[in-house]
C-alpha cells in the first residue's frame, strides 16, 4: 500500500539512495522468507488454528511499530517483522486447504486462497496512492492496524482447528481422561520422540525438502525467479511510469491494477482448469497422478506467457509507446504467473499432502528471498541496459524456465518414486 510513497518517505528521512528505496519496500517479503522456517514446523506440531491468531496479533502490533517510525532503518525493522508475522497465512493456508478439500477440487481452492497473497500488492498500491496524497504514508500503517485488529477477537472465536494428527492427538487426550486409559494414543503419537525431538525434525523437513528433493528444488527456483521478476516490476513502477509518462503519486497507484486483473484472469482461467484435469481422469477411472497438474497443453500457454508480457511492457516503456500498451504487457505477464503458481503449488501439494506446510515453506522461502533480494538491482538494471533491454533480460530468464514443468511432467513420477522423503 505504502509503495506510492517512497519517493515522499525518502525525502522525509533525508534518503538519496536507490537501493534504500527499493529495499525497503522489499524488505516486507525477506521476512516471508524466514518467517515459514519456524511457521512450518510449529503448525505441524501445535496446529493452525494458534498460529493464524498469535500470527494476526503480532502482526497489528508491528503495524503500529511501522505508523510510529521515526527513521529509516526503524521503519525498516518494524517492516521486516510484519513480513515474519505475516508470513503464517502465507505459509500454512496452503495446508489448511490439502486438510479440508478433496483433491478434486482443490485446484479452486487454491486459486481462491491465492486471491490474497497474489492481489493485495496488486490492488493495495491503488488504494495506498489516493490515501497517502490524502494522509500520509503513516495512515497506510494506521489503516492496516485498523483492520488487522478488528480482525482479531474475531479470528479467536471462529478458527478451527483442521490439522489431522493435532486433532487425533486432542481426542487421544480427551479419551484418556475420560476413561482413565493411559494406553490411548493417537496413531501419530511416538514415545520414542520427546516435544524437542519433534521440533528438530519438522524445522529441518522444508530445507531437506527444498535442498534434496529435485522436483521442490527446481519448482521452487521456478517460483522464485517468476516471484522476483514481479517484485522487480512492483518496486520499480513508481519510478517507470513518473519518469516515462509523468504519473503523480495516486496515479502511480493505479499502475498496479493491470496486474491485479491479470491475475484475476489467470485464477478463473488455469484454477478451474487445473480440477477439471483431474476430474476427467477420475471421470475414466484412472488413479490421480500429481503430473496431471502440469499437463504441457496447461502449463505451456503460461510459461510462455511471462517472456511475451516481459517482451511488450519493456519495449513500450522504451520507446515512450502509449501507457497502456506497457499495461497490457504487464496483464499479459501477471495472468502467466497466476497459471504457473497454479499448477507447481497444486502439483507439489498433491505430490507431498502430509507435508503441506513444510512443502509450501519451502517455497516460500526462496520464493521470498528472491522477491526481496532481486529488486535491488532493478534500477541499476535499467541504468545499464534500459527499459526495452532490461526487462528482455528477465524475459530471457524466464524463458529458459519453460522446460522444467514439462520435464517434471514425463518424470516426476519416476524421480518421486526413487526420493527419500
Amino acid at each position: 500500500m505504502f509503495a506510492p510513497g517512497i519517493p515522499a518517505i525518502m525525502q522525509e528521512f533525508n534518503e538519496t539512495s536507490s537501493t534504500t528505496a527499493t529495499f525497503v519496500l522489499s524488505i516486507y517479503v525477506l521476512g516471508f522468507a524466514f518467517g515459514p522456517l519456524i511457521v512450518a514446523p510449529l503448525s505441524e506440531i501445535y496446529g493452525r488454528a494458534h498460529l493464524y491468531n498469535f500470527g494476526n496479533v503480532l502482526f497489528t502490533i508491528f503495524s503500529v511499530g511501522a505508523a510510529l517510525s521515526k527513521n529509516m532503518g526503524m521503519l525498516m525493522a518494524f517492516r521486516f517483522l510484519m513480513g515474519l508475522a505475516g508470513s503464517v497465512p502465507i505459509t500454512i493456508g496452503s495446508g489448511s486447504i490439502a486438510d479440508i478439500m478433496p483433491v478434486e477440487v482443490r485446484g479452486k481452492a487454491m486459486a481462491a486462497w491465492a486471491l490474497g497473497p497474489l492481489l493485495g500488492p496488486c490492488i493495495g498500491p491503488v488504494a495506498g496512492g489516493f490515501l497517502i496524497r490524502a494522509a500520509g504514508w503513516r495512515w497506510v500503517y494506521w489503516l492496516v492496524t485498523i483492520v488487522a485488529g478488528i480482525l482479531i477477537p474475531f479470528s479467536f472465536l471462529t478458527l478451527k482447528e483442521t490439522y489431522a494428527p493435532v486433532l487425533l492427538e486432542r481426542k487421544a487426550a480427551r479419551l484418556r481422561k475420560e476413561t482413565g486409559n493411559p494406553n490411548l494414543q493417537s496413531i501419530h503419537y511416538d514415545p520414542t520422540k520427546t516435544l524437542a525431538d519433534r521440533f528438530k525434525v519438522a524445522i529441518i523437513r522444508p530445507l531437506r525438502l527444498l535442498f534434496t528433493t529435485y522436483i521442490v528444488t527446481l519448482m521452487s527456483l521456478y517460483v522464485a525467479i517468476t516471484y522476483g521478476i514481479l517484485y522487480l516490476l512492483f518496486t520499480t513502477f513508481s519510478f517507470v511510469y513518473t519518469r516515462q509518462y509523468g504519473f503523480d503519486e495516486a496515479t502511480n497507484g493505479l499502475t498496479f491494477l493491470p496486474s491485479g486483473i491479470g491475475m484475476m484472469i489467470g485464477i478463473v482461467v488455469f484454477g478451474a482448469m487445473s480440477d477439471r484435469l483431474v476430474m476427467a481422469r477420475k471421470a475414466k477411472g484412472l488413479e490421480h497422478r500429481p503430473e496431471v497438474r502440469l499437463l504441457p497443453a496447461f502449463t505451456l500457454p503460461s510459461t510462455l506467457a511471462l517472456p511475451i508480457g516481459l517482451f511488450i511492457y519493456g519495449w513500450c516503456v522504451e520507446y515512450n509507446v502509449h501507457w497502456i500498451a506497457s499495461m497490457f504487457g504487464v496483464l499479459i505477464f501477471a495472468a502467466g504467473l497466476m497459471g504457473v503458481m497454479m499448477a507447481i503449488q497444486n502439483y507439489l501439494l498433491d505430490a507431498y499432502p502430509q507435508h503441506a506446510a513444510s512443502v509450501t515453506a519451502a517455497l516460500a522461502v526462496l520464493r521470498s528471498l528472491l522477491g526481496a533480494l532481486l529488486p535491488l538491482g532493478g534500477l541499476d538494471m535499467y541504468d545499464a541496459l534500459g527499459w526495452g533491454w532490461g526487462n528482455s533480460l528477465l524475459g530471457f530468464i524466464s524463458l529458459a524456465l519453460v522446460p522444467i514443468p514439462v520435464i517434471f511432467y514425463i518424470f516426476g513420477e519416476k524421480l518421486r518414486a526413487k526420493s527419500k522423503v
